[in-house]
């Protein structure tokens, strides 16, 4: 066999292949930004028009309790983005999912952002985003996960 096709079959590719892998991500994070209205900004102004009609050329801010919901929302509407843009380009999501998961997101939000049912959602990923939640097998997810499995559990 030729010495650029015997080095081409086995040559070690496994860290071109996790470079490869954390750029695509990086740019599905981008591009979910984007698609949202372009990256938050957390000292940019919490309303987008700041002039007012006293002509002082600043607005009072919005209360913070609204400010931080919005951007909140926002975020994850752009982690849902991110999702679907990870699976439309075959990319493995669950950094994305365990995200979304570690924030409340139920099996049924994110089943509705893949094209799927809750419960093929929960077989397809459910496992796996347990095993990076409760890595010690203890049962505690250490922090705010939507508490939606007992019927998928149930079923299976």
């Amino acid at each position: 066999m030729d010495e650029y096709l015997s080095a081409a079959l086995t040559v070690d590719v496994s860290e071109a292949v996790a470079t490869v892998n954390a750029i695509a991500v990086n740019e599905a994070s981008r591009q979910s930004d984007l698609l949202m209205g372009g990256p938050i900004d957390p000292h940019a102004p919490d309303r987008p028009d700041e002039s007012t009609s006293d002509g002082s050329g600043s607005a009072p801010p919005a209360p913070r309790g609204d400010a931080d919901r919005s951007s909140a929302r926002r975020e994850l509407a752009s982690q849902l983005v991110q999702l679907r843009i990870d699976l439309g380009v075959g990319l493995d999501p669950i950094g994305t999912l365990v995200g979304l998961r570690r924030w409340g997101v139920t099996w049924e939000l994110i089943a509705q952002a893949a094209g799927i049912s809750r419960q093929a959602a929960h077989e397809r990923w459910g496992r796996r985003v347990r095993q990076v939640l409760d890595r010690y097998g203890t049962g505690e997810l250490g922090g705010p996960v939507a508490d939606d499995e007992g019927d998928l559990r149930d079923a299976v």
